[in-house]
């Protein structure tokens, strides 16, 4: 729950029964709008997760903090980096347990969106306890009609020491367990249908398919009309529509652990859904391990899926 500053959202959210966070607190949405008025009574700290594009312009007083920092290598970026490694990025972004952070991505589409929540959750299971994303992303800032600057800021280092919690974390053995039955959670699918189906594959994934017993329900359907914005007063709708339940426990995955984080951050974070873990490694770590999976097509059929994805 966030704490620090009693900033009203917007009233189309307070018209949501269940968001996870407090509605006069911070986050876990911010509107441009919102956020203007937070750089000048709360001072976040803003994390620009864009990489090069930061250069060219940026809300101002954000420190670039490229995506890749808080992913695994290419043979697996799902893969949460160590406790040591984290640690060490976020004591060098500045980064304390207590500071407010938003997140800023660059809001393309809903695809985007899933990089910030991400970060979101890797930086929540880290132990900063306030949090947004800014909403729509630099985008719908600039849309809003404020300036960006490209002035780089160098943060001060902080402190910090990462123990990450494994309270939003499903590890490849808990996936297991789920698989062989002896434990009880709802694998969803953030994919399109066409990956669940295994169709198509990711192009580091051994082979198309997906987790036995599971269920999709693709990212995008979290988004409104504008596939920039996530819909924050239809998430608990949605879940509901998708018979997500309060006692359930749900355990979200996709390729490597992105898209999936648009849909823990739905559930959990706006849903207000009690038990949501998010599988960072996902189908690429899952399928390179060898272990069951549903929906995989023959040998010819996967070579073929894996040649033209890798195009």
């Amino acid at each position: 729950m966030n704490r620090f500053v009693q900033v009203a959202v917007a009233a189309t959210l307070l018209s949501s029964p269940a968001l996870a966070q407090e509605v006069d607190g911070f986050g876990p949405l911010v509107s441009a709008e919102e956020l203007a008025g937070l750089l000048d009574t709360a001072a976040p700290l803003v994390l620009d997760i864009r990489g090069d594009a930061y250069a060219e312009g940026h809300v101002e007083g954000a420190v670039s903090a490229p995506y890749g920092l808080f992913r695994g290598p290419a043979e697996n970026p799902g893969q949460v980096p160590s406790d040591d490694a984290l640690t060490q990025v976020l004591r060098d972004l500045g980064v304390t347990a207590d500071r407010p952070v938003v997140i800023t991505h660059q809001g393309r589409d809903e695809t985007d969106f899933g990089a910030a929540a991400r970060v979101y959750w890797t930086l929540k299971s880290s132990g900063v306890s306030d949090l947004a994303i800014l909403n729509g992303g630099v985008g719908a800032w600039q849309a809003a009609g404020n300036a960006l600057s490209t002035e780089p800021v160098d943060p001060e280092e902080s402190a910090i020491t990462v123990s990450f919690s494994d309270q939003w974390l499903a590890t490849q053995d808990d996936v297991l367990q789920v698989v062989e039955g002896d434990a009880q959670a709802t694998l969803v699918d953030a994919r399109p249908e066409s990956f669940w189906a295994g169709e198509d594959a990711h192009p580091a994934a051994a082979r198309p398919g997906t987790l036995p017993q599971s269920e999709y329900f693709t990212h995008s359907n979290w988004f409104s009309d504008d596939p920039t914005l996530i819909d924050a007063v239809a998430a608990r709708a949605l879940a509901e529509e998708g018979g997500f339940a309060d006692d359930d426990t749900l355990i979200s995955f996709c390729n490597t652990g992105h898209w999936a984080a648009t849909n823990w951050f739905a559930l959990s974070e706006l849903a207000g859904l009690d038990d949501v873990k998010l599988y960072p490694e996902s189908m690429v770590g899952w399928s390179h391990a060898g272990l069951p999976m549903q929906n995989t097509p023959g040998v010819i059929e996967n070579l073929w899926n894996q040649i033209t994805n890798a195009l």
